[in-house]
């Protein structure tokens, strides 16, 4: 049986309601459903949904641009509120959890000693600064403040790493599959079929890479280093 509850979305001093199904719109939340109109109840846009109280179009086109229903929903599901059981809502902020300690971890050094961040590491400072985290805002948006809050903890400072690969021309072919997924910038096939690249990557990035690499050449390779 469907669930039928109102998500609201505020803006510019004005309210935008909506009927959706409760568990089709987590579903939608979380990725499963990807169709923002299988998650309506009625193609309709209220100001005050139990009343049945539409809103004016011209207000519907100020604040969303559109007054195409499934650019409307998509937004009120993704931006505004809606009603979710308290075990969905606490798995929303679990996933959301993990992929701002995700962005954190590999975009962030430790500006003491130029060193990645752990992601335990991360997740314990988030713990001892009670940060709070919410269900219904991306995980881009929330790291600054997220930042804000565990920066007194643990210092991190956001960066880009560049390195210097030469490869020999044993390994250079199956190295360079790595070096194109983590982002060339530049290369350079040599005579004897050894290859020189330059990468810029995320510096939280930088163990992993290195460790591929080291691995895929049996740690004869020649790498340079620059924050």
């Amino acid at each position: 049986m469907s669930k039928t509850v109102v998500a609201k979305y505020s803006h510019m001093g004005e309210e935008f309601e909506i009927f959706v199904d409760s568990d089709l719109a987590y579903d939608f939340i979380i990725g499963k459903i990807k169709d923002p109109l299988k998650v309506l109840q009625a193609e309709e846009v209220f100001k005050d949904a139990n009343k049945g109280e539409r809103q004016s179009q011209d207000k519907i086109k100020k604040v969303f641009n559109t007054t195409d229903i499934i650019q409307i929903t998509e937004t009120i599901l993704k931006k505004g509120e809606v009603p979710i059981t308290t075990e969905q809502r606490n798995k929303l902020v679990q996933e959301k959890k993990k992929q701002i300690i995700n962005i954190i971890a590999i975009n962030s050094i430790d500006p003491r000693t130029n060193a990645p961040h752990t992601s335990q590491r991360i997740e314990s400072a988030m713990e001892q600064a009670r940060v709070n985290i919410e269900p219904f805002k991306s995980a881009t948006e929330q790291v600054e403040a997220v930042l804000k809050r565990i920066n007194p903890i643990l210092p991190i400072k956001f960066a880009t790493m560049k390195i210097e690969v030469n490869i020999p021309a044993s390994y250079a072919n199956r190295c360079y599959g790595v070096l194109k997924h983590y982002g060339i910038k530049s290369e350079e096939w040599l005579s004897n079929g050894s290859l020189k690249a330059n990468l810029e990557f995320p510096a939280g990035l930088r163990d992993e890479i290195l460790e591929k690499l080291n691995s895929l050449t049996k740690g004869e390779i020649q790498i340079k280093t620059e924050v």
